[in-house]
């Protein structure tokens, strides 16, 4: 029973550590809808906002809408809470869920439709005819999210982001070392290509929507790059399963009791374990790129308030510029984005081939990859100790 007490505690520190899949028979039904419990009812409870604010008007609307997100946020907690103890659904509970799931998007509109026969779209056409494009709206968003919180919760999104933020902050001062190295190089790429008369009138015509694609275009590459760079370093992932390596690597978890004998035989991964620890290491290298975007994208504002005035931008870009501010010319801010967006792909791609680098920031992650390796190790001997 202890032995089995434990098992459960490890695997609840995996998903804590970002690593989810290392339990084992992770699947579905046993794993991953439970968590995704809590973000699913947030996203059923929330589409009563919708109803809220087509059927009533002044004060009453605000007072439903505050007592819709206080029953949101007392669900998440309370389902979260519940989900802490790994419950396994069986596959009736599991048919039930999600069958509950694709009803509300088509039931909401619905009701919307037989409460007011003038019906009032998400896009705010008035035509009966528009329920049909609303039920397309809910399903559509109602099948992201569902999409979107699958994955983070297969793969402990969640818990590595926050661990990435959490060492920044920490490691300030290796931050402050890396925006040292990092942006010398990116501006001098890109610090005249700032005051192109050209590029100011293509972004006064822009729209943020484009931007953003432009933007998520340079994600799209950093992602790429870093997949294929990190599967190299997922390859230089040693196990060192030696008794004295792994009672270091358990102190701290709940296998910190466990005596380990002998040296145990490394254990393979699978496609989804494989795949886990590359997010693992793309979430940091990530997370650096945004450190340096930031500080690109505050230089060239900057660097723009000071330099750029409202007559030089009307003289680039030959008409009176579109302002989002008073003297803040908005082809400045979407340079700076464009420039942030493209400094911080080029920082994560060559970054990834330097050795000095590679040694101080993904020298930390590599030992949580291994460590993670080393406490799965024990975890499924314990495991199978407890089987026999």
């Amino acid at each position: 029973m202890a032995s089995e007490t434990v098992v459960r505690r490890t695997e609840q520190w995996f998903v804590q550590q970002g690593a989810p899949t290392m339990i084992e028979g992770y699947g579905f039904r046993s794993h991953v809808l439970p968590r995704m419990l809590p973000a699913l009812a947030f996203v059923a409870v929330g589409s009563l906002a919708w109803l809220v604010l087509q059927q009533s008007a002044g004060l009453s609307r605000w007072v439903l809408l505050g007592v819709i997100v206080a029953v949101m946020v007392s669900t998440w907690v309370l389902l979260s809470l519940f989900v802490r103890g790994m419950p396994d659904f069986s596959p009736r509970m599991t048919v039930l869920l999600l069958v509950a799931y694709a009803v509300i998007p088509v039931i909401t509109p619905l009701v919307q439709f037989a409460i007011d026969t003038e019906f009032i779209a998400p896009d705010g056409d008035e035509k009966p005819e528009s329920v049909w494009g609303a039920l397309v709206w809910f399903v559509v968003v109602f099948g992201f999210a569902f999409v979107a919180t699958m994955l983070a919760t297969t793969y402990g999104l969640g818990a590595l982001l926050k661990a990435a933020i959490r060492h920044v902050i920490a490691d300030l001062g290796n931050s402050v070392h890396l925006l040292g190295r990092a942006l010398p190089p990116m501006l001098f790429v890109t610090l005249f290509l700032f005051f192109t008369g050209e590029l100011w009138q293509a972004m006064n015509q822009l729209l943020w929507p484009r931007v953003s694609l432009v933007v998520l275009l340079f994600a799209s590459i950093t992602v790429l790059a870093a997949a294929a760079r990190l599967r190299d370093e997922i390859g230089r992932v040693e196990q060192d399963l030696r008794p004295e390596v792994l009672k270091t690597a358990c102190k701290g978890t709940p296998l910190s009791g466990v005596d380990v004998a002998e040296p145990l035989p490394p254990k393979r991964l699978n496609g989804r374990q494989t795949r886990n620890l590359l997010v693992m290491l793309a979430i940091r290298q990530l997370v650096q790129a945004a450190v340096i975007g930031l500080a690109l994208f505050a230089f060239f504002v900057v660097l723009g308030l000071i330099v750029v005035t409202p007559a030089i931008a009307e003289l680039w870009i030959g008409q009176r510029p579109e302002m989002s501010w008073p003297g803040v010319p908005s082809a400045m801010l979407r340079n700076a984005t464009l420039f942030a967006a493209f400094g911080s792909m080029y920082f994560s791609v060559t970054s990834m081939s330097d050795a000095e680098h590679r040694r101080q920031f993904f020298a930390p992650v590599l030992e949580k990859v291994e460590r993670t390796l080393e406490v799965r190790a024990v975890y499924l001997d314990v495991r199978e100790r407890a089987a026999a």
